[in-house]
């Protein structure tokens, strides 16, 4: 079931009214988010339930069992449990065909020629979020930073939630799973400022990403036949398309989860106005980036000990980054350019610079921070075209014409709808970077701009053909 799908329409405010008006305790309130949840995720392919099913019952059972023992030796065993059947499922449905093709093609390379076997296997929509959030209890329960649970449904809820099942934020038990044994009462303010974050994520995804899809679609399709500046603008669109789809998702789950009185992690903060690639990840993704940075980062040494190690660090978190994001070489290759980035600053203990907002303190950056954005978001967008092209060739390629100055001829007549939408987005944003959100606005003039959004959404709903999230494939 898609947020921006006459479904979700009719869906969201039946669930609304059963949770408030009928039932108003929170075990029978659990239940009913519970249900919802396995019917929102089940509207896919309600086989792949049994997954969930699974990975809940027997993450659930392992964290009963680190609480009995005080053994370490047992206690890892039941770590090592949770890993290998969490990562376990996740490689075979999310990577089993990529290292058979891999193997294949590798030996091929040797000129011996084998025959693949491929099971054809569906990835289950959202696996790659819910078994890390399930590894996050898990692991926290074995740190002991986490009292395991007894309440089943709770603990079932907190897995399969549906306003961030598929895509995200990655939740830590630590946050979302006590909300679940809280009575909640229904918080005016709260249910408004999920309300606006809804219409400005369904404002990024069906105004802005899905209007940037079409060109980008087009551009990258096509790109033996775009001029140089064509293809230049069509990287530039994609990282504003997969900007808007994926955060628009993150603020609609968020606003989502509000109106039933929950309080979900901020997932991106104004990515695009980062100084560095350091501070581009510590606003991009951030459920994702502080997954990572807790479980496998810090564990590993982190930012200390010696050169080789903190290199040896960096592309480690950068590489399986990449590789979470999908059975693919251009993730690892877009995941190894970002560590490229990031290292420098890291040696030069430059990586924590910049830890507030830009121009804090006037309404424009210096010219200074704007060379800085500006190099900041060409290094990001270098990067997407790796994550955008179908194989490294293409992405390879596709640089390559945008570099054939000869070809770079002006191209600007199809993109006069996109650019405006981008340039009005840019400045919403920009003056609202201060702000949790970026339709805070002053009260005098909000009413006519939520008109005004709702006016686009449904304008644009309309015209263009509903699309999936970006991230649904991941």
């Amino acid at each position: 079931m898609l947020f921006n799908s006459i479904e979700f329409l009719v869906f969201l405010p039946l669930v609304f009214v059963v949770y408030w008006f009928i039932f108003k305790k929170t075990k029978s309130q659990n239940v009913l988010v519970l249900v919802a949840s396995y019917v929102f995720y089940g509207w896919w392919d309600w086989r792949f339930l049994s997954l969930i099913v699974l990975s809940t019952l027997i993450d659930y059972s392992l964290g009963l069992q680190l609480e009995k023992t005080t053994k370490t030796s047992k206690r890892k065993w039941l770590l090592y449990t949770s890993l290998l059947f969490n990562l376990g499922m996740l490689g075979f449905f999310k990577y089993y065909n990529f290292f058979i093709d891999s193997w294949v093609e590798a030996w091929e390379i040797l000129g011996v020629t084998m025959h693949k076997s491929s099971l054809n296997i569906i990835l289950p929509v959202g696996i790659s979020f819910y078994t890390f959030q399930t590894l996050s209890y898990t692991i926290d329960v074995y740190r002991e930073k986490l009292a395991p649970t007894k309440d089943v449904i709770a603990f079932a809820s907190f897995v399969s939630f549906f306003p961030q099942l598929v895509a995200g934020p990655i939740e830590r038990a630590t946050n979302l799973l006590p909300q679940f044994y809280k009575h909640r009462k229904f918080n005016y303010e709260l249910a408004v400022s999920g309300m606006k974050l809804i219409l400005w994520g369904l404002v990024k995804k069906v105004v802005i990403a899905d209007s940037c899809a079409v060109l980008v679609n087009m551009i990258f399709g096509d790109y033996q036949n775009e001029s140089g500046l064509a293809l230049c603008i069509g990287a530039i669109y994609f990282a504003f398309q997969i900007y808007c789809d994926f955060s628009g998702y993150s603020d609609i789950a968020i606003g989502t989860s509000r109106l039933f009185g929950f309080k979900l992690m901020r997932n991106f903060n104004y990515p695009y106005f980062s100084r560095d690639i350091a501070e581009f990840w510590r606003r991009w993704h951030i459920s994702l980036s502080t997954w990572f940075r807790d479980y496998l980062y810090i564990p590993l040494g982190g930012s200390k000990g010696s050169v080789r190690l903190k290199i040896r660090n960096v592309f480690a978190i950068f590489l399986v980054s990449g590789f979470w994001h999908g059975a693919n070489w251009t993730f690892i290759v877009w995941g190894g350019l970002n560590a490229l980035f990031f290292l420098p600053l890291l040696l030069r203990q430059k990586n924590r610079t910049h830890l507030n907002e830009v121009a804090a303190h006037s309404l424009l950056p210096s010219i200074k921070e704007v060379f800085q954005i500006g190099l900041t978001f060409c290094l990001t967008t270098l990067a997407w075209i790796f994550f955008r092209a179908e194989t490294i060739t293409d992405a390879f390629a596709y640089i390559q014409q945008i570099g054939d100055v000869a070809n770079f001829i002006p191209d600007v007549i199809r993109h006069k709808k996109v650019i405006p939408l981008l340039i009005v987005f840019i400045i919403i944003e920009w003056l609202s970077r201060k702000q949790e959100y970026a339709i805070v606005l002053d009260s005098r003039y909000r009413t006519l701009f939520y008109i005004a959004f709702t006016l686009l959404i449904m304008y644009y709903s309309a015209t263009t053909d509903e699309s999936s999230f970006i991230y649904f494939q991941f």
